[in-house]
């Protein structure tokens, strides 16, 4: 933490991080030294109706945050006067609201209240094949491919396929700018969402008229871009007047409390973790949960095949963003494991313990052996690559599958364990690819800093260090996504001067975990093994 100390004025505020992550909302009430003093969660639906539809509704995600907020405060003993700014994050999903601001369906099944979604929603992977056909020039700022996980191809899917839906659509949201405007009534966006999600050019500080016209969202250009975002602010820029009378009575806070345009929660992550050293561009920010997400920083831009970015000013305030991951990572973990015949007696354990199956395993690993890294001793053999849900970076492959090798007749715990530590080393070897094709193309990093539910467990964090071959720091900050977005509110709130001054005051050094020597070899050729059988996969798809 450096010297930038807030004044005795000042050491009283505290600062609220609201975090809407895929099954839940949450908030943290955070003291001046970046210590969250309480925070509450409340789980919110995801609608599946098949594997590629998922959906959520905006209403019961705002009512979600503001019990959460209530709650986070009347439990830090902090007044409502204390507050000096509220941040947001989010996931990176659609939300569509109506000519009266109301919901409007996004659903096969017409529910009004199903107008969301969600961003691992893969129905408009065929919009997004057709607008990385056109090769259009924009596509070289989202790594050459856009994802069906974004923004223009689910839009675009809508105009096909809900035509009045799209017609009736009064605005189209990324989930933390619908919480920003739900707050404020500001129709400001964030530069985190637009340019990550939706092709807005942030160094040119403008939209490419000429991609939304070639792709088949002339409307949008047509209108000024008047339904996505006319207005563009950094993130932690105070939106509007502050907090409605609505809204502030719905939270139990007061009307113009500051609030900071938000981010995607990955990004308030890498927010929470990537100053802890004062260099945000020698960090990688890890953050692991359902998915995965990696965001490097770098001064100036680079351009890296299957990575999405380069982003300007899309974490980082006036720096250069190139954001990978794996859409499945924490989900990719449980689906693994819920393919195993011990997977219910280890399920049962785990519930008389009242912790995840996961961390239970984990904790059954380091039980059996000297050191996390000796884990690896235990893979019997088996391989996984964990791409139930596609590979996100460096492929940019939607259609990428799992692959599992090595499974033999056995159905105890133990070869639970060997299948759950294949699949922690494949999404570290996942995580590997993504590293060594960041560094091809110039942007070199020297340390993993993580975060996310996922990634909490030490053997976790060491199967990382070893699989990467990249020293893992942990940050002193128990929820830093909270944080992140914490940061952006004191930011708003004028305690903090800036993002980079924000992020070096509140983030502090946990742990660091680095790669052990004398497993480097064996590693090495399971990163092999893991290469040969991704090609494998690629080519039998074919």
């Amino acid at each position: 933490m450096n010297s930038n100390v807030p004044s005795k004025a000042e050491s009283n505020k505290v600062v609220i991080g609201v975090d809407v992550g895929t099954g839940s909302a949450r908030a943290g009430i955070f003291d001046m030294n970046g210590k969250m003093l309480a925070s509450a969660k409340h789980d919110i639906t995801l609608y599946r109706d098949s594997a590629h539809f998922v959906e959520q509704s905006s209403r019961e995600i705002w009512d979600a945050v503001c019990y959460c907020i209530k709650e986070a405060m009347s439990h830090s003993g902090s007044t409502p006067q204390q507050v000096a700014g509220i941040g947001f994050d989010a996931t990176c999903s659609l939300v569509v609201l109506g000519k009266d601001k109301e919901p409007v369906s996004v659903s096969l099944s017409d529910d009004p209240n199903r107008n969301i979604i969600v961003w691992m929603d893969h129905r408009a992977t065929g919009q997004a094949e057709r607008i990385n056909a056109t090769g259009h020039p924009v596509l070289n700022y989202v790594g050459g491919k856009i994802s069906p996980e974004m923004e223009t191809p689910k839009i675009l899917w809508l105009k096909e396929n809900r035509r009045e839906s799209f017609d009736n659509a009064w605005q189209f949201f990324d989930l933390a700018d619908f919480l920003t405007w739900k707050s404020t009534g500001s129709l400001s966006r964030s530069t985190c969402t637009v340019t990550c999600k939706w092709t807005y050019l942030a160094h040119e500080k403008r939209w490419d008229a000429d991609y939304f016209r070639q792709i088949g969202l002339s409307e949008l250009a047509d209108e000024n871009f008047a339904r996505i975002g006319q207005s563009i602010v950094e993130p932690g820029t105070p939106c509007g007047q502050g907090l409605t009378e609505d809204a502030a009575q719905q939270m139990g806070l007061l009307a113009g409390t500051p609030v900071a345009a938000g981010m995607i929660d990955a990004h308030a992550g890498g927010i929470g973790t990537v100053g802890v050293n004062g260099d945000a561009t020698r960090n990688m920010a890890y953050v692991f949960g359902t998915s995965s997400c990696t965001m490097t920083t770098t001064q100036e831009p680079v351009f890296i095949p299957g990575v999405w970015g380069p982003y300007f000013s899309a974490m980082v305030p006036g720096m250069w963003l190139n954001e990978g991951g794996q859409s499945a990572a924490g989900a990719a973990i449980d689906q693994l494991l819920s393919l195993h015949p011990a997977a219910a007696e280890a399920k049962a354990m785990a519930k008389e313990k009242s912790i995840p199956l996961p961390v239970f395993l984990a904790d059954m690993v380091m039980g059996k052996t000297l050191s996390a890294s000796q884990a690896i001793e235990l893979t019997e053999g088996i391989h996984v690559v964990p791409e139930f849900l596609g590979n996100r970076a460096p492929f940019a492959d939607p259609n990428a599958r799992a692959v599992i090798a090595g499974l033999g007749m056995e159905n105890d715990l133990n070869n639970l364990l060997s299948l759950y530590i294949a699949g922690v080393c494949g999404i570290g070897y996942g995580l590997r690819q993504i590293i060594e094709a960041q560094a091809k193309s110039g942007a070199v990093i020297e340390n993993i800093v993580i975060s996310g539910g996922a990634g909490q467990h030490p053997l976790i964090r060491q199967l990382l260090a070893d699989t990467c071959g990249v020293t893992v720091v942990a940050t002193q900050a128990s929820e830093p996504v909270l944080l992140g977005s914490a940061i952006l509110g004191a930011v708003a709130g004028g305690v903090s001067e800036s993002v980079g001054q924000a992020m070096a005051h509140f983030s502090a050094i946990d742990r660091t975990y680095t790669p052990n020597e004398a497993y480097r070899e064996r590693h090495d050729i399971r990163f092999g093994s893991f290469q040969a059988l991704q090609r494998c996969a690629r080519e039998l798809k074919g």
